[in-house]
């Protein structure tokens, strides 16, 4: 029988757990006008937060919500600043519990993981292989099944006060379906969604060469028939078990030597490409943060900061070439 847990509210209404939750959530966030006057008033809000979540009072905020144009159109919905440090001291609390079930290769929102670990598992894998099966899910995060997922929760946590509060950060959107894309519950419980689904992958279907990113998944093997007929396997698995769908586009089986899309590159066994959307949103923005630069509106210092993590993440692939026709095309 699985290992379940209780008694775990008191660890996340803690003072000590709502001020490391606290520290995490101002990451990045430290000078907005909403973090400041909670860190202020820090303590004192702290102590209320407590309360709330202590005598099971407390109710979220409302969403902000806007659109992002990169790899494709999403609308963020970004939680009041006390809703996320709720946000991280569930997860301080669960996220453990279930990391010890999470397969190997799922790269997404994890310690020691991340974009570029996954990117190099993925060529490695490509090097062994001949033929690939690429997968996502169409609409994932607007797809998932609250009733679904809060029974994965509730199968490990036993304590009816953090399902509670799951409950309430879950339903936290209107209708029956679908997470708020920008909240760190939600990656968390994105990832787990699929936990199940990648062990019947690695221990029911035996696939030996496997890679996750989120929704994002990728299938290796020798043998293009057998990747067809994991590929009906896995529909049915997602179906049945999750109620999801992948992508009819894009989940196919084609050979390594065509190169495949993740994570902002296109993969071959002996280098890695930019994608083109990425070049050009990039770009895009690089205009926009020259002209703010121009009107006064933004600091050299920032524009660096940003320039810095998007060619971090770039220099991954081949695209040294790519980098110094676009500084040269665009300078402050």
């Amino acid at each position: 029988m699985a290992k379940t847990y209780n008694n775990l509210y008191e660890k996340i209404c803690s003072f000590e757990n709502l001020l490391l939750a606290a520290k995490k959530a101002q990451k990045g966030k430290r000078f907005r006008e909403n973090t400041a006057w909670f860190n202020f008033n820090l303590e004192k809000e702290l102590l209320k937060l407590q309360e709330e979540l202590i005598n099971q009072t407390y109710q979220l905020g409302k969403y902000k919500q806007f659109i992002v144009y990169e790899s494709k159109k999403r609308l963020i919905s970004a939680a009041p600043y006390r809703d996320r440090v709720v946000h991280h001291a569930l997860c301080n609390v669960i996220e453990p519990i279930f990391e010890k079930t999470f397969i190997y290769d799922s790269y997404a929102n994890r310690k020691s993981k991340g974009t570029h670990r996954a990117i190099l598992r993925f060529t490695e894998f490509c090097r062994k292989n001949k033929f690939v099966l690429k997968c996502d899910i169409e609409d994932y995060f607007n797809s998932i099944d609250r009733k679904i997922l809060f029974n994965i929760i509730a199968e490990k946590i036993k304590d009816e006060k953090v399902l509670w509060l799951v409950r309430k950060i879950i339903d936290s959107s209107p209708g029956n379906c679908g997470l708020p894309i920008g909240n760190l519950t939600s990656q968390f419980f994105a990832n787990l969604y699929l936990n199940d689904y990648d062990h019947f992958i690695k221990e029911t279907l035996n696939c030996k060469y496997y890679v996750r990113y989120v929704d994002d998944f990728v299938i290796w093997g020798d043998d293009k028939r057998e990747l067809d007929q994991i590929k009906e396997k896995i529909n049915r698995y997602l179906f049945t078990n999750l109620n999801i769908k992948p992508h009819p586009k894009k989940t196919q089986v084609f050979p390594i030597t065509q190169g495949t899309t993740f994570l902002g590159f296109r993969i071959f066994p002996t280098h890695r490409l930019l994608r083109k959307s990425n070049f050009f949103y990039f770009r895009h923005r690089l205009l926009k943060l020259r002209k703010l630069y121009h009107q006064k509106r933004i600091s050299i210092e920032k524009i660096t900061q940003s320039v810095r993590s998007w060619v971090a993440h770039v220099s991954w692939g081949d695209t040294w070439g790519l980098r110094t026709k676009l500084f040269r095309e665009i300078s402050f």
